[in-house]
């Protein structure tokens, strides 16, 4: 089965390949096509992986190309792990921002909105050249905004791209760990939208846990997100947000840690995954060896900010070793070998959420089998997440809108409906902002 990774010169890459050296399975990935529009970055990431595969007899073939169209033919599976503008276009969505006194974060507010406008025209062209090349293939999608790049992608692909995200299986797997559950053995009852959800209720034995959580404090106030939000705001939820909802709950907070940050976290990214790229040009350096600890670096430094402001501390060790390449796995392998699971996804909303339409992305628990993902019904949201996730998801048709028509009007559009852009003027300038710093805008008139 051969499986193409789109962003094959990405930093996470490994994560995947090590992920796959586990799976020796009939159906199994035996070849492995890295694909990315920078030939020095793919060198570096295929050593890596070769430093991987060192004594596993059979370790998938792995090959790389800067061509496109070769890369798709004959797939499989596609994951597309792209980031359109790099690092450096992730510093400068925080910079632009953070100047006019809001959030840069990639997938949140103002940050989001911009790389989202540049991603969709690039993740569309990509959905079309799937669907001429490889129209069999599945296509995993990892690029962020992963719920607005997804819904993209849909409009050319249909159910067969899936989104994914590690943040709802982490979030899930803390809270069975701490109520001493096996998380593979729980329900997870999550709704919204990528990096805009809650967990509602957590059922083991077909018995809801989530109120004996809550009822203790102690117990609340011992894992990420209960440091995070505090133990006295997720009790009056009534449920635990996806950590990434902390920009909106502690949103004043987070802008002004940000702003006083020595370093935004692109920048601290950029110049981290610029020395790793730079060191792997010596051909003598240990590839595996520069790469995981690079990494190990990365996942400590997580939404460092946010816990600063929150008083949250260090990271937990088990929260340090990712996720998302374990859920792609799982998913692949369902619709791969019909090994039914059900696994939390971005996908079409079909009847699943009222409140939006049919082809609304949107992040809940699935049944994945041969066909594909299917989402479970859900009961609604209360009204103040119902309000958030349709004014969210309003903005997100105003970028896609945007990129469609190369409209700036509907850009600023985009920018001055989201709930934490608070001014049209505000709005305005970050366009014209973002627009002088990234190539991929100038499409906007």
């Amino acid at each position: 089965m051969k499986l193409t990774i789109l962003g094959g010169g990405g930093f996470r890459v490994p994560l995947v390949y090590g992920a796959l050296l586990h799976d020796h399975a009939e159906g199994r990935v035996t070849h492995v096509v890295l694909h990315d529009l920078d030939a020095g970055r793919l060198s570096a990431v295929t050593r890596v992986l070769a430093e991987q595969a060192a004594g596993v007899q059979d370790a998938p073939e792995v090959t790389a190309t800067t061509d496109l169209d070769e890369a798709l033919r004959g797939a499989d599976f596609v994951f597309s792990a792209i980031r359109v503008g790099g690092l450096e276009g992730r510093a400068n969505d925080e910079r632009v921002a953070l100047a006019e006194g809001v959030l840069g974060q990639e997938t949140v507010g103002a940050g989001g909105i911009a790389y989202g406008l540049r991603t969709v025209p690039v993740a569309a062209d990509i959905a079309r050249r799937v669907a001429r090349l490889a129209p069999d293939a599945w296509v995993i999608n990892f690029t962020n905004p992963a719920g607005l790049v997804t819904e993209a992608m849909s409009r050319h692909l249909g159910d067969r791209v899936i989104g994914i995200c590690d943040s709802p299986v982490g979030l899930g797997r803390r809270i069975a760990r701490v109520l001493g559950a096996n998380p593979r053995e729980a329900w997870i009852d999550y709704v919204g939208l990528n990096h805009l959800g809650w967990v509602r209720g957590l059922h083991i034995a077909g018995r809801d846990e989530l109120p004996r959580l809550l009822a203790d404090p102690d117990l609340l106030g011992s894992f990420e997100e209960g440091k995070l939000f505090g133990v006295d705001w997720l009790r009056s939820l009534g449920a635990i947000p996806n950590e990434y909802l902390h920009y909106y709950y502690f949103n004043r907070e987070a802008v002004r840690a940000y702003q006083q940050a020595e370093k935004t976290r692109g920048a601290f990214l950029h110049d981290q995954q610029a020395r790793f790229y730079a060191e792997m040009r010596n051909p003598d350096a240990p590839a595996l060896k520069v790469w995981d600890d690079t990494r190990a670096e990365r996942e400590a430094t997580y939404m460092a900010e946010n816990r600063e402001t929150a008083g949250a501390g260090e990271r937990d060790e088990d929260d340090l070793s990712g996720g998302y390449e374990k859920v792609a796995l799982a998913l692949m392998r369902a619709i791969a070998r019909d090994e039914r699971t059900t696994l939390i996804l971005n996908v079409r909303n079909r009847r699943t959420l009222s409140v939006l339409d049919t082809d609304a992305v949107i992040e809940v628990p699935c049944l994945v089998d041969a066909n594909g993902a299917h989402p479970v019904t859900v009961e609604p949201l209360p009204d103040h997440a119902t309000g958030l996730v349709c004014a969210v998801k309003a903005v997100e048709r105003e970028v896609l809108a945007a990129a469609d028509s190369g409209s700036q009007a509907t850009a600023v559009k985009a920018f001055a409906l989201h709930p934490l852009v608070d001014s049209v003027n505000v709005a305005r300038r970050l366009v014209e902002g973002y627009t002088e710093v990234h190539p991929g805008l100038a499409y906007l008139r």
